[in-house]
Parts: structure tokens; C-alpha cells; sequence
């Protein structure tokens, strides 16, 4: 990524962090929680929301290490044993996080496709020039955040949100195993991410499937 690329990249990437977080916290206070209300959370100010090692200097880490771009925000508090049904809730309330990245994708995705079907154009090759169109520039880029982020938080790795859903589905004889290694959890994803090559192959496919959408492929 140049300059350029990357000035555009890591709002995009902050917006969309606080998003899924947002949702985690709204989702849980329609289902009976108002714990991140009463901690002031449920607001689109980043500066409650940001971490400044996982918000800002960890993405920015990642994509001036050509890494893939990963980062955190404080994670919303959630009061599982407030909600109506803790052992179902706490399910929608993780997944809420990935869904809302998704449909987001989804929104910008479709602004870059209109943009670049009503001739908005950067050329034969993605963002190949500086004096490419800049709007469709932040949308794509918001969509292949959202894409990114969804994805990244839907494998079953604690504390991502998939592992809540793979926690749901474990026979309840396998839990006091599971809250045991939970908390290494952390390591092992840090581990797959710069050590492995999964994060590139988890979302190589979905980028392609953007850039055929938008009509940049």
C-alpha cells in the first residue's frame, strides 16, 4: 500500500471496528442487557471505543508491515447473566458484531459498483494512479474492511466472536475443559496470524468476489 492507500485504509478500518462493537452492545440491551448503556458505549464517538495499541497502532503495524490489517477496540461490556436466555443470547449478541460488518460490506460495495458503473473510473488496474477517484477509493476499501473484519471475528478462536457460537454448540460435559484453554485463546490467534499465512487465505476469495462486484476485476 502507498500513502495514499493507507490514510484511506485505517479510518475505514476504525469506523468499522466501532460498528461491530456498537452492535454487540445494542444487540445485548434488545435482548435484556443495558450494561453497555449505562457504561456509555452505545455511541458512534471513537474515542470511547478506541484502544490506542489495538485501534491504532497495531493496524497501522500490520499494513506498514504488509501483514494483514488487523486491530481491536475495547470490547463492549456485555452482562451475559442480564440477558433473557444467557446461553442462546450471548450467541446473537457475538454474532451481531460480524453481521453488521457484513452488511455494511454490502452497503459500500454497492456504492463502489455505482460509482464505477456511472464512469468514475481509476483505470485498467485497481488504484493504480494517485489521481484515482477517491470516493470509490473509501467505499471499496470500507467494503474489504467490513469483509475482513466479519470474517476474522467468525473464526472460532477465543475471544472472537465465533468461539461463542462453537462454545454454544460443545456438549455442556466439555465446557470446564474449554473455560480452562480459553484464556490462551489470544496466543494462538497472534501465532496463526503472524506465523501463518490463514488470514490471506480466508479472505483472498472474498476480495476477488468485491473486485468482480464492483467491476474492478
Amino acid at each position: 500500500m502507498d500513502l495514499r492507500e493507507i490514510l484511506i485504509f485505517l479510518p475505514c478500518l476504525v469506523a468499522a471496528v466501532i460498528l461491530h462493537e456498537v452492535s454487540h452492545g445494542v444487540v445485548a440491551l434488545w435482548l435484556g442487557d443495558d450494561t453497555a448503556k449505562r457504561a456509555h458505549r452505545l455511541t458512534l464517538n471513537p474515542v470511547r471505543h478506541a484502544d490506542p495499541f489495538g485501534s491504532v497502532i497495531l493496524p497501522a503495524m500490520a499494513v506498514l508491515a504488509q501483514l494483514p490489517a488487523f486491530g481491536y477496540a475495547k470490547p463492549v461490556p456485555v452482562n451475559g447473566a442480564r440477558l433473557r436466555h444467557p446461553r442462546r443470547d450471548i450467541v446473537f449478541v457475538s454474532l451481531a458484531g460480524p453481521a453488521t460488518n457484513y452488511l455494511l460490506a454490502f452497503i459500500a460495495a454497492s456504492i463502489a459498483k455505482w460509482r464505477f458503473d456511472s464512469g468514475h473510473r481509476i483505470g485498467g488496474v485497481l488504484f493504480d494512479s494517485v489521481q484515482g477517484d477517491l470516493i470509490l477509493q473509501i467505499f471499496f476499501y470500507f467494503a474489504l474492511v467490513n469483509l475482513l473484519l466479519g470474517t476474522f471475528n467468525l473464526l472460532p478462536i477465543p475471544p472472537l466472536d465465533g468461539s461463542a457460537l462453537l462454545e454454544r454448540l460443545l456438549p455442556r460435559t466439555w465446557l470446564p475443559t474449554w473455560y480452562k484453554y480459553r484464556p490462551y485463546g489470544l496466543i494462538v490467534l497472534f501465532m496463526l496470524i503472524l506465523m501463518t499465512n490463514v488470514m490471506g487465505k480466508i479472505i483472498s476469495p472474498f476480495y476477488d468476489v468485491l473486485r468482480d462486484y464492483v467491476g474492478l476485476g
